[in-house]
């Protein structure tokens, strides 16, 4: 996720004001992180049949992730004991000595979008309480605010951020915009943290029902006085959606349901951009 731009110095916040709802939403593109490779991690053994046990991870989001009456998944992070966060952090050693480069492709999609979820929730809790993962500022520099770019983990010898995970190998390797409904923020505008783990072998159909639920939900899309307001999600990342807004909604009308999409395709653009940065948590 791009780190916040409120945080950027007076400078550019004073340029923000003056800028359109739009306007605004294509400035904050500009400091997305971009897909680029790392290609150490495109190595992988077809015929693997290895297949990573994230049963313990399944346990904790079946155990703390509750949908609210918005369909909203919520976090009890608050809640949590302390034997599972230990658990928590065992699984995620587990993982760190996991041979990533020898599993298959599926295998490896899931592995990278776990770890990505588990090291996020991880990191709340051991911040709690916050008001928003963007106050866990664990990153340097002007341009730098959050914990995306902190290396977090070691896997096969290479230390590796969030940042690493989303924007240097899942995104570059896979180039399939699903995975922005799979990687999980912790905020309320972000696709859900979903109830049960991914897995290499039922990977496809987890990705089609996570970018059915967000475009569905009015966090995704909707329509406001006749207008299509979106997630953000789709002006930072607008690229791995087709790079343009007809391309974004057409992508829209394929993961919509009929009522909403009916509603789609009577817009020729998108007028609105938003985005809850607040924390997705169970406690309010």
């Amino acid at each position: 996720m791009p780190q916040s731009l409120f945080r950027l110095g007076q400078p550019l916040a004073a340029l923000a004001l003056v800028l359109t709802l739009s306007g605004f939403a294509a400035l904050e593109s500009l400091f997305a992180p971009k897909a680029e490779l790392w290609e150490r991690w495109t190595a992988h053994d077809a015929n693997s049949k290895t297949v990573v046990d994230h049963g313990p991870w399944d346990t904790f989001l079946k155990t703390y992730v509750k949908a609210d009456p918005e369909d909203l998944n919520r976090v009890a992070y608050g809640s949590v004991t302390e034997a599972d966060k230990k658990a928590l952090h065992a699984y995620l050693a587990a993982l760190r000595g996991v041979r990533v480069s020898t599993l298959n492709h599926a295998e490896q999609q899931a592995y990278w979008i776990n770890m990505y979820n588990a090291l996020t929730v991880r990191l709340i809790l051991d911040f709690y309480p916050v008001k928003t993962i963007q106050d866990i500022d664990l990153d340097t520099g002007f341009f730098s605010s959050g914990p995306w770019n902190k290396k977090l983990i070691k896997v096969e010898g290479e230390l590796v951020s969030l940042n690493d995970v989303e924007h240097r190998i899942l995104r570059p390797i896979w180039k399939d915009p699903r995975i922005h409904y799979a990687v999980n923020c912790a905020a309320v505008g972000c696709p859900n943290l979903q109830r049960d783990a991914f897995t290499g072998a039922n990977i496809g159909a987890q990705l089609d029902r996570a970018a059915s639920a967000y475009v569905n939900s009015p966090r995704g899309a909707k329509l406001v006085d006749g207008g299509l307001v979106v997630s953000k999600i789709y002006s930072w990342f607008q690229e791995d959606f087709g790079d343009s807004e007809d391309a974004v909604i057409d992508h829209l009308e394929r993961y919509a349901s009929t009522d909403l999409a009916t509603k789609i395709v009577q817009v020729d653009s998108i007028s609105g951009y938003e985005y809850d940065w607040s924390l997705n948590g169970a406690e309010r």
